[in-house]
């Protein structure tokens, strides 16, 4: 649901507030909960994490990449370099899973290549892959 928020936003220049409420209407209060900090702290940082992926993606600006990839990696790095309670591999595993499911083989494969870039410091400092993060 975060994602769909995200890209909603991005592409649609939506409102990220009606946005949250139309996506999240029914669905249970934890659940909602949760989406809404993923979306408003992913929008908080979206600059810098822009820069960082930009750097992690050799080649590729983040406004060059295809949307559903951007805000698959913008969610990723959300949760890489500020949610202490989500381990580097369960973000990269799950921003994999979106890619394929929503993108394709191909832009998982793109997507697993730049978290990889964060996860040796590309584009800033990535904790280490086998611990729980908390770069903020």
């Amino acid at each position: 649901m975060a994602l769909k928020v995200l890209y909603q936003v991005d592409v649609g220049h939506a409102d990220p507030a009606e946005t949250l409420e139309r996506t999240l209407a029914g669905e249970p209060e934890a659940v909602a909960s949760y989406v809404r900090i993923l979306v408003t702290g992913t929008l908080e940082h979206l600059e810098e994490t822009d820069r960082r992926l930009g750097a992690a993606a050799v080649g590729w600006r983040p406004e060059r990449m295809a949307r559903v990839d951007r805000a698959v990696l913008r969610l990723a790095a959300y949760e890489i370099f500020h949610r202490e309670d989500v381990p580097f591999a369960v973000a990269v595993n799950e921003a994999v899973e979106l890619g394929k499911r929503y993108s394709g083989q191909e832009a998982a494969r793109f997507i697993n290549g730049v978290l990889s870039g964060l996860s040796r410091g590309e584009g800033g400092t990535a904790p280490d892959p086998d611990s729980p993060v908390g770069a903020s």
